[in-house]
């Protein structure tokens, strides 16, 4: 075996094979694939073999369209048979009609089809309690193997070298990259490590100090005897019955997630270790485990009763925490992933080869993957019991509908604010985000009478206390505990430097100064959208979301290695607390709390006492009225807290949750990253122009363009009601043209507000716009933002 590769592939499933073959598509010759085993001897030789394409996030739609459109072209038993997806419930019919709207967005040939129709198409199945149903025509099913072998070919005709029967035993790791891999067959000096090690990524992981949080689960599905004579039956899914079925020449395969799952442990507190010799087998039949999704089977396929049974598979699949993919560069330079496949990476596998490909070669990622980014999961996630926890709630919810503002229940509360014990008792509704406990709202401010309740699933988590919170924000002031925000700190001699070069902003100018700006790509999209505080000559402090702290701690440490800088850059997150005080009232909030005025512009900070905790004001906003971030050390922050509400009080204070927020911000039109802002989208696309400083150099500046042909509008819907939530199609001058990126209720205003990317020639203020809600395409017109000056 060669004792250098550039690249090194571990894991000889359809992942990989997947890998090797689109990185010698871009032109890589010298990548070596190795498998402990025989190909397809992880998980893909008993996958189920579904390929479905739509899903709720874009990015993940648009792999899963290339992976049909890769499968046309192999000689792997592609079979584009068409997929059904039942309504046994009225909600599931919602939900459904829902997903009609986001395929338009992307031109898939979704339909909404009659009982009549799904029976027609699939006459197994019993049409009782079925309410209605979707149909896709170009999806289809694929034999998991063939798949692998027809991938793994193409890579070896491409100048891939595929080692079976070699088995990684260390990987090399010098000055924080990676520099080899050692297996039983001999070392490999290598440059790059992708994993996609499947079930065994996380073992793989812990050879170059790097937690990949997966939990193998065993999930199980049956073939059946020959009992049919039909030919190309669609694949099927009944959700509210937990099942899929799909055709086996003259059988089914029927399988399902059951309500009460089991994880694979390998032992009593090591879950994540398999086997050594677990190579090409099962697991033991679980009969008693799968007797709901077999009760279930019958209730759909009444023939699922008589037939007989071939088999009884039981493969461990390995899930994520959130069912999302884990894709990406880890903090170990040049070790990749690609794993936690979640029993639907046959689907995605072609779009995960042709991505991650890409990421390898250009160093970062052609698409928006943050929401498959293994650098998602925080630190928390290193808890081998936490990540359990959420892998089993998201295996046992698979098939759940996922409505606005679901709420993860497993491993909660973890982080928690100074102020949590405050808020719980004044009747806080906590939401859930990156394991920190969130004030969505506080129940004590629902006013009794008062409904402005949205339509549909925009007014299934809703409450009036959103709005009392909103206007009393918006007409004396508002309190909000931010604490979960995520704080980087960048200092040392080169934190001026590097920072200058990262932001499209000017951000090192005079200490105590506050800059909002974004980081780019080399592409020009938004990496990153943070504020930049000045705290002394080398010391800066960096303010980014709570969800987006690990990604954005990820890219300045990418950048300073790659510049050289002399920097230190930190998270603090934990460090400190942030307190939102704003509105019309905030100053004379403060005023009694401070030995001189905060009266230090709009866009700086000062260091103040507040009562008896010294703080760090920053004179921002996000919610558009006068006021204060005030950061003060934790140990202080419910003493900080206390003062402010006592001396608010007076003047008509109202504590506030993060549904009051949303809705204020939406009115001012503040962008939000990962919804209306990301690595595909530009700051001049964005609105956000006057944050480019063109007479400087940073990363991304030569890809802009000040004149680009899309622009995110703004737009109000003629029925207040009618309450966009993302992804709903967007229609101009009759057709599709564009999604929504973010929407809700603007409680100022009294009006449905949403945001999408339209054609900057055809959308300029009062530009007629259809919004496809929930079935229903609401008329709106394009506004000049924000809604509310």
């Amino acid at each position: 075996m060669s004792d250098s590769a550039r690249i090194v592939i571990i894991g000889g499933g359809v992942g990989g094979a997947s890998v090797a073959y689109h990185l010698t598509q871009l032109g890589e010759r010298d990548v070596v694939l190795l498998e402990r085993d025989a190909l397809t001897s992880g998980s893909t030789f008993h996958s189920a073999g579904l390929v479905g394409q739509l899903r709720a996030d874009p990015t993940l739609t648009r792999m899963n369209q290339y992976s049909v459109e890769l499968y046309r072209t192999l000689d792997a038993g592609w079979t584009e048979c068409g997929g059904i997806k039942l309504a046994s419930t009225p909600e599931r019919m919602e939900e459904i009609r829902r997903q009609i709207g986001w395929a338009r967005t992307f031109g898939l040939p979704l339909e909404e089809i009659s009982v009549a129709e799904a029976v027609e198409l699939f006459p197994l199945m019993d049409p009782e309690g079925v309410v209605g149903a979707a149909y896709l025509p170009t999806d289809g099913q694929i034999d998991p193997s063939q798949l692998c072998y027809a991938l793994a070919e193409r890579a070896r005709a491409g100048g891939a070298k595929l080692r079976t029967g070699t088995r990684v035993l260390g990987i090399e790791v010098t000055g924080g990259r990676v520099t080899g891999v050692r297996t039983d067959q001999g070392d490999i000096a290598c440059e790059i490590v992708v994993n996609c090690g499947g079930m065994f990524a996380a073992e793989i992981g812990r050879m170059a100090g790097v937690r990949v949080p997966i939990v193998p689960m065993s999930h199980q599905y049956v073939v059946t005897d020959a009992f049919h004579d039909h030919a190309n039956l669609p694949t099927l899914r009944d959700p509210d019955l937990l099942v899929y079925y799909r055709q086996e020449v003259r059988g089914l395969v029927m399988g399902g997630y059951e309500r009460r799952c089991a994880p694979w442990t390998a032992g009593p507190d090591a879950y994540d270790a398999i086997p050594a010799d677990f190579n090409g087998r099962l697991l033991p039949e679980d009969w008693p485990r799968f007797e709901e999704i077999s009760d279930n089977s019958r209730v759909r396929v009444p023939a699922m009763a008589d037939v007989g049974i071939r088999k009884l598979i039981n493969g461990p699949e390995a899930f994520t925490p959130d069912n999302e993919f884990c894709l990406g560069e880890t903090e170990v330079g040049g070790f990749f992933v690609a794993a936690g496949f979640c029993a639907h990476g046959i689907a995605g596998a072609g779009g995960i080869g042709k991505v991650m490909a890409e990421w390898i070669v250009e160093g970062e990622p052609g698409m928006d993957l943050w929401h498959m980014d293994v650098r998602r999961f925080g630190r928390h996630y290193s808890s081998p019991s936490y990540t359990l926890k959420r892998a089993v709630e998201n295996y046992e919810t698979y098939y759940d509908i996922r409505y606005p503002g679901h709420e993860r229940s497993a491993g909660r509360p973890l982080r928690v604010s100074p102020a949590y014990g405050w808020h719980a008792a004044h009747g806080a509704a906590f939401g859930e985000k990156s394991g920190w406990e969130r004030v969505n709202h506080y129940t004590a401010n629902e006013t009794p009478g008062e409904d402005e309740r949205p339509a549909g699933w925009a007014g299934r988590s809703w409450s009036p206390a959103i709005g009392a919170e909103h206007r009393a924000t918006r007409t004396a002031a508002g309190l909000f505990d931010e604490s979960s925000f995520a704080k980087i700190e960048v200092t040392g001699p080169d934190a001026a430097e590097l920072l200058e070069w990262v932001c499209d902003n000017r951000v090192a100018r005079d200490v105590g100064a506050v800059t909002y700006t974004q980081a780019l790509n080399r592409r020009g999209g938004i990496e990153c959208d943070f504020t930049v505080t000045r705290r002394g000559e080398r010391e800066f402090l960096v303010v980014t979301g709570t969800a987006f702290g690990a990604h954005d701690l990820g890219w300045l440490r990418k950048q300073a290695a790659r510049t050289s800088a002399d920097v230190r850059i930190a998270d603090v997150t934990g460090q400190y607390a942030c307190f939102a005080l704003w509105g019309p009232r905030a100053r004379d909030v403060l005023a009694g709390l401070t030995p001189e005025p905060a009266d230090h512009p709009f866009m700086t900070a000062r260091e103040l006492t507040v009562g008896d905790v010294p703080v760090l004001a920053l004179r921002v906003t996000f919610v558009g009225e006068h006021g204060w971030e005030l950061y003060c050390s934790s140990e202080y922050g419910l003493a900080l807290w206390q003062t402010l509400w006592a001396a608010g009080r007076p003047h008509g204070l109202v504590a506030g949750g993060y549904r009051a927020i949303d809705s204020l911000r939406l009115e001012k039109g503040y962008r939000v990253w990962g919804a209306d802002l990301g690595p595909e989208t530009t700051p001049y696309e964005a609105g956000l122009g006057f944050c480019v400083k063109p007479d400087k150099d940073f990363l991304g500046k030569d890809a802009l363009d000040p004149r680009p042909a899309r622009r995110l509008r703004c737009l109000t819907l003629d029925d207040p009601r009618a309450v966009a939530l993302g992804n709903e199609p967007v229609r101009l001058a009759g057709r599709v043209v564009s999604r929504v990126t973010s929407g809700g209720y603007g409680y100022t205003a009294r009006a449905s507000i949403a945001y999408a990317y339209l054609p900057a020639d055809e959308s300029a203020p009062g530009a007629p716009v259809e919004v496809e809600v929930e079935g229903r395409w609401v008329p709106g017109t394009v506004v000049k933002g924000p809604v509310v000056p």
